[in-house]
């Protein structure tokens, strides 16, 4: 369908606070629909498009994958809205980011300890390098 000009690609991702080749994307995956064309061929966006990249952005920054943030496209529309079902997507992400930033807190001690045990003269013998070759 050929329209007159709405959004530009260029203003949507800023508006949004992505790249342009970010939303190209996310339309070559099926994530945003593929947009109206001007006459001559340009991408037009409308308001509802610049709010779907806006909500796939804020999903993104709490780390949701893209599958994830499929799934919450589609649980997000009238007919189909269900809180439950976010709920399992939603419960399930926080498990795995509580899980990594237990790695991380652990990751943390261990190199502080490293470093805490390292001189830093010119000894031969560094703790941070046996510890890292094992």
């Amino acid at each position: 369908m050929v329209v007159a000009r709405g959004l530009t690609i260029g203003r949507l991702a800023r508006d949004a606070g992505v790249n342009l080749e970010t939303v190209r994307y996310y339309e070559r995956i099926g994530l945003m629909p593929k947009p109206d064309r001007t006459l001559g061929g340009h991408r037009s966006y409308n308001a509802e498009q610049g709010r779907r990249l806006a909500f796939i952005r804020r999903a993104r920054d709490l780390g949701f994958g893209l599958d994830d943030i499929r799934a919450l496209i589609a649980l997000a529309q009238p007919a189909r809205a269900s809180c439950a079902e976010v709920l399992v997507i939603a419960t399930a992400h926080l498990e795995t980011v509580r899980a990594k930033m237990a790695d991380l807190a652990r990751l943390e001690a261990a190199l502080a300890d490293t470093v805490d045990r390292c001189q830093g003269d010119t000894s031969p013998s560094c703790p941070v390098i046996e510890v890292l070759c094992g």
